[in-house]
């Protein structure tokens, strides 16, 4: 199973960004699928996650609620990030996490810089 992280890049706050995670290789069942994001000097962090088996429900951090929308093209094999609203708190690097029978896989990471 393969993650491919894309779509960082940098941008002004206030503005809007969206980053992809393509998932390739066999799946058989994926539980959730994720995203975190780990800013300088900090510990990576939850940004919010999709329930594939649990209908497709989403979960946020309070700190990108209302701001960011998680959202899935089961038929793309590809997970979004919808980040609207941005702030330069938000820099950092984003992973997308899947969760498949009980094993985490990572993407690689992509780099949001957001400027005041």
């Amino acid at each position: 199973v393969q993650l491919q992280t894309s779509g960082g890049g940098l941008v002004q706050a206030g503005e809007s960004l969206r980053l992809s995670c393509a998932n390739s290789g066999t799946i058989f069942k994926i539980n959730t699928m994720g995203w975190y994001r780990q800013a300088p000097g900090k510990q990576r962090e939850l940004v919010g996650f999709i329930s594939i088996s649990g209908g497709y429900l989403t979960n946020y951090a309070d700190s990108v609620k209302g701001r960011f929308t998680i959202s899935r093209d089961s038929a793309k094999n590809t997970m979004y990030l919808q980040m609207n609203s941005l702030k330069p708190e938000d820099t950092a690097v984003y992973y997308c996490k899947a969760v498949i029978m009980g094993t985490d896989y990572w993407g690689q990471g992509t780099l949001v810089t957001v400027s005041s």
